[in-house]
């Protein structure tokens, strides 16, 4: 009935949702090696799972097969009480106010790249701006030279592949980064023994780091800097070329999203309700569930469908139509395109200040901004986002 991999399923997934949770809403998809995996879609049921971090195991990784994760379980790849040390360790580098401070240098960033194609008049918007803004940002974040940025996008290509079950080049990519890192790590302990001030960046923060006397091991740091690494830029890209995708689609709401600074804010967390970057992610059983009469043994993966969570019309009002005018507090406190719970995004506040700022460049720069081909969709399954997106625009 269901199969994620499909043409027609990453063509229109929120059709072939619409139907999991009409007429299937736990599904076993039996085609995937060894066991297959389940698939939760009505949003009580997600946002039930994820909240429960005692029935639903996040140690054996966030994709569809068993994973040894970088670090031997951190954050995404750990539960409570580990999970719950270890947030608090990484959580400080991620506060309202260090956030905030960022905004001049996004801000920026989305300048330099504007400037380098605007006089054009058309771009793959990917290539221009959507994947190198986020690559920038987290890269600078965690002091990662510009030289280094395109093999830094490899391996977070292959690493979400790999978590997609495509072993492809995903170990060596992991072998590779962290040889990267762990000398990263070394010279700025070298530092710190020394006297000496660290550099400003997250690696620093991770080696400063301490929390009720516990400071984290290199492991733990390797698994932080891996997920931050992913969540720093395949997503964030997905969030911007599908909130342009949208608008570009429909020429009235483009008008006043463009005419309207005000409601940039609630258009970026309408275009995360309607297309989750990340539409799914996995958990592991941990003892025998029973949902809507269908038996989930202890051990299945399961896959909890933010995607389809966000459509429900449970909880939303015309969940298939792109509104610029729900409520934002609510908006945001019911779409699970950031998890909830123990495991909710650390990088939720950056993506969203980048989306924001983004978005509002894009507008004021590329006068008569619109669809100028096919989008391409990114190739893992469990993503939602543009590999590729044609646009054009009247330069001045």
């Amino acid at each position: 009935m269901y199969d994620p991999f499909s043409a027609a399923t990453r063509r229109d997934p929120a059709a072939a949702h619409a139907r999991l949770r009409a007429e299937c809403p736990v599904h076993h998809f039996a085609g995937f090696p060894p066991d297959g995996f389940f698939t939760l879609s009505r949003h009580a049921d997600v946002a039930a799972a994820v909240r429960d971090t005692d029935r639903w195991s996040s140690r054996y990784g966030p994709g569809p097969v068993e994973q040894e994760p970088l670090g031997g379980g951190m954050l995404l790849s750990a539960d409570p009480p580990l999970h719950t040390s270890q947030r608090r360790l990484v959580q400080k580098a991620f506060t309202p106010r260090r956030i905030a401070e960022l905004e001049p240098r996004v801000r920026e960033i989305a300048t330099e790249l504007l400037d380098g194609f605007a006089a054009d008049g058309e771009a793959d918007l990917v290539e221009a701006f959507a994947y190198p803004l986020p690559v920038i940002v987290i890269a600078e974040l965690l002091g990662v030279p510009a030289d280094d940025r395109a093999t830094f996008k490899r391996w977070s290509d292959d690493i979400v592949a790999g978590i997609g079950g495509d072993d492809g080049q995903a170990a060596a990519s992991q072998a590779e980064f962290a040889t990267y890192f762990v000398e990263a790590i070394g010279r700025r302990r070298a530092l710190q023994h020394a006297g000496a001030p660290l550099p400003d960046d997250l690696v620093s923060g991770l080696v400063e780091a301490e929390y009720e006397g516990r400071t984290l091991a290199v492991p733990e740091m390797l698994g932080i800097l891996v997920q931050l690494l992913v969540a720093g830029n395949e997503t964030t890209t997905s969030m911007l070329t599908n909130v342009v995708r949208r608008l570009c689609e429909d020429p009235a709401l483009l008008a006043a999203v463009r005419d309207d600074p005000t409601v940039h804010e609630a258009a970026i967390e309408e275009s995360l309700r309607f297309d989750a970057p990340v539409m799914g992610l996995f958990r592991t059983a941990n003892e025998p569930v029973t949902i809507d009469g269908t038996d989930i043994p202890a051990g299945a993966k399961v896959m909890l469908l933010y995607a389809s969570a966000n459509r429900d019309d449970a909880v939303w009002d015309e969940p298939d139509r792109f509104r610029l005018d729900r409520n934002l507090v609510e908006l945001r406190r019911t779409h699970l395109s950031f998890g909830a719970g123990a495991h909710y995004c650390l990088g939720a506040p950056l993506a969203r200040l980048e989306g924001r700022v983004a978005l509002g460049l894009l507008l004021e720069r590329l006068p008569g901004l619109r669809l100028a081909g096919e989008p391409e969709p990114v190739p893992p399954f469990f993503l939602q986002g543009c590999g590729r997106l044609p646009v054009a625009w009247d330069p001045s």
